[in-house]
């Protein structure tokens, strides 16, 4: 007898329905867009919302729908063109005050995104993206590790208790000075002891003094160094971003590639990766810092800054504060947002890892009483057009956003207070917990890529799916007649199944994933040639219909089951040793295997038991 349970019955209808719920995201087609965000100090409101339809209503562009959720507004539009002219508009009157980005806004309904049913990603040849190539800094890098060394000598020079020794960091290295030769032929012995990557040469002088260089060597390793750590702290970012399958590797000597194919949030992508923000912990120098500000007269070993806050005559104001970096952004642990409970002021709540929680209590410990500032300094690239040409610079912002004396002694934990907003004490706390580069980096080419490039790869995706299909199933339904229509059933189920999961594990879809699903039809389809073929051969051997349609099943599941675990190895092994589309045609294969190991058996055994199962006396099966 040929039977289907029916809680078997009501398990296939609803991974079905299921995998069809999640699947209609992906008819839905999205709307070009351009998106406004906010950036630090502006607001988007009902004057920008009114600003930006004056602005586009005199230059003739008619917006499908404006709306503002937040931080952020979408300006949606009927066309590429309409978005690429609004963008242009929108970018050059409002300024750096906002980031104008293109986007492609869902338009999925709020049902769906209600239970989480979102359409596929797709790569940067099919949908688009964002393409950023970066540079680093790589003299930021070496200076960095130059002011470290000058520390350290003078740390040494203080533990063994030598007076008047200097090292200030100049264009050629590392100038020491020591009061006598004998103290310098002492601190020399000490630095080639714990500095051995610096190299001493001595210089002619009225006062002894040496001029400590970095070594070839650690020159090239300091420059992979910042390299390979700026590489793991983007990867960091992205995460933060949540962009699926982003492709960040090293290109050159000191360049960075990264591409976010599908990516939904252009504007925060080019905030987050394209600007460089950190925190300095600096000592406040004695001193008049308005005569400073007047005068351009600084005193050596103190730089001249300006607060946040605004004086009664309506300017920043100066502080003049150390040379000497107590801690830095590089040496935070981790960084969160929240409100003091003291003054109920935003904070970032912040952890130093060991060593700068020893300078911070080394110096807390000496300096109780004085004050501490803590600076903040942000790099973000900015593009302009001069005489007709792209011209890309990138504007570097120091400003002190607290000064507060040291009350206590502190070291590994504490907070930085004073900032304006919640808002601005997330985003903070998003850039120091996605990691500090090691040294600055610089957006050199920037590519939004529009959907419209990718537009002829769609439709001969499109074309290729549809096409294999048909045949198919034309090929099915001719060679095994019913039982091929109850295949084809299956094949659809299988599609719309794979298109579920790939959605619901945010897949982005290329042009190999696209291949994939090409082969996941031949090889879905494979099963059920297996069981059509058993089903003949049990009927060319006497069997009864029912007989032969159970053994049939029974029969292909093993053949079909060794298989397809064959291909799931090799799904793994392409994705563990693969790489960018590699690994994005591997995850095709390894989840089209999956459902169609699915629905070649348990969908087309519920259909086929359905019309000739459940006691029904069968004279003949078409197959």
């Amino acid at each position: 007898m040929l039977d289907f349970p029916r809680w078997k019955y009501a398990l296939v209808a609803l991974i079905v329905i299921f995998g069809i719920v999640y699947a209609i995201p992906n008819i839905y087609p999205q709307d070009p867009a351009v998106q406004i965000s906010a950036n630090r100090g502006a607001v988007i409101d009902d004057a920008l919302r009114e600003r930006v339809s004056g602005l586009l209503d005199t230059a003739g562009i008619v917006p499908k729908l404006l709306t503002a959720d937040g931080d952020r507004m979408m300006v949606r539009l009927s066309d590429a063109d309409s978005q690429l002219k609004a963008s242009d508009l929108l970018r050059g009157e409002l300024g750096n005050r906002y980031t104008v980005a293109l986007n492609l806004a869902s338009t999925v309904p709020g049902w769906l995104n209600a239970i989480a049913a979102t359409p596929m990603l797709l790569g940067l040849d099919l949908q688009g993206g964002v393409h950023f190539l970066m540079e680093v800094d790589q003299r930021a890098a070496v200076e960095k590790h130059e002011n470290a060394a000058a520390d350290d000598i003078r740390a040494l020079a203080r533990e063994e208790k030598l007076r008047g020794v200097d090292a200030v960091r100049g264009a050629n290295g590392i100038t020491v000075r020591a009061r006598s030769a004998e103290d310098m032929e002492r601190l020399a012995g000490l630095i080639a002891r714990s500095l051995p990557e610096l190299q001493l040469t001595p210089v002619t002088a009225e006062t002894p003094t040496l001029l400590a260089t970095l070594s070839e060597a650690e020159l090239r390793t300091i420059t992979d160094n910042a390299i390979e750590q700026n590489l793991g702290t983007l990867r960091n970012r992205i995460n933060e971003l949540g962009v699926a399958e982003p492709i960040i590797q090293r290109q050159g000597a000191s360049r960075i590639v990264v591409q976010l194919p599908g990516v939904q949030d252009t504007a925060l992508a080019k905030k987050v990766l394209g600007a460089t923000a950190t925190l300095e912990y600096r000592a406040v120098v004695d001193g008049d810092p308005y005569s400073a500000a007047q005068t351009g007269r600084v005193p050596a070993d103190a730089r001249l800054y300006y607060q946040r806050q605004i004086g009664i005559d309506g300017k920043p104001i100066p502080v003049l504060l150390s040379r000497r970096v107590i801690a830095s952004g590089d040496q935070l642990i981790y960084a969160r947002s929240g409100i003091d409970s003291e003054g109920g002021t935003p904070m970032v709540s912040v952890r130093l890892n060991a060593v700068g929680g020893q300078r911070m209590l080394d110096f807390t410990v000496e300096n109780v009483g004085r004050g501490m500032a803590v600076v903040f300094i942000e790099r973000v690239p900015e593009t302009r057009m001069v005489d007709g040409q792209e011209v890309r610079t990138v504007r570097v912002r120091e400003e002190v956003i607290s000064v507060a004396n040291i009350l206590g002694v502190f070291g590994r934990e504490f907070r930085t207070t004073g900032l304006d907003s919640p808002k601005e004490a997330a985003e903070l706390a998003l850039l120091l917990r996605a990691g500090a580069l090691s040294a600055p980096i610089d957006i050199i080419e920037e590519r939004v890529i529009g959907p419209s490039l990718g537009k002829e790869n769609i439709e001969a995706g499109a074309r290729a799916i549809v096409m294999g299909f048909l045949a198919v199933c034309a090929l099915m339904i001719v060679y095994y007649r019913w039982f091929g229509l109850i295949a084809v059933i299956a094949l659809f189920a299988n599609l719309t199944l794979l298109a579920a999961v790939l959605s619901m594990v945010n897949a982005t879809l290329t042009m190999p994933g696209i291949a994939g699903i090409v082969l996941t039809l031949g090889m879905a389809i494979d099963g059920n040639v297996l069981i059509g073929e058993r089903i003949r051969e049990e009927l060319r051997l006497g069997n009864t219909p029912i007989a032969s349609i159970k053994a049939g099943y029974e029969r292909a599941w093993t053949v079909i089951l060794d298989s397809n675990v064959t291909k799931l190895i090799a799904a793994m092994a392409l994705f563990g040793f693969g790489s960018g589309p590699v690994r994005g045609f591997a995850v095709v294969l390894f989840f089209g295997v999956l459902t169609s190991m699915f629905t070649s058996v348990t969908v087309s055994r519920a259909i086929t038991t359905l019309f000739y199962g459940h006691g029904r006396k069968v004279q003949h099966v078409s197959v």
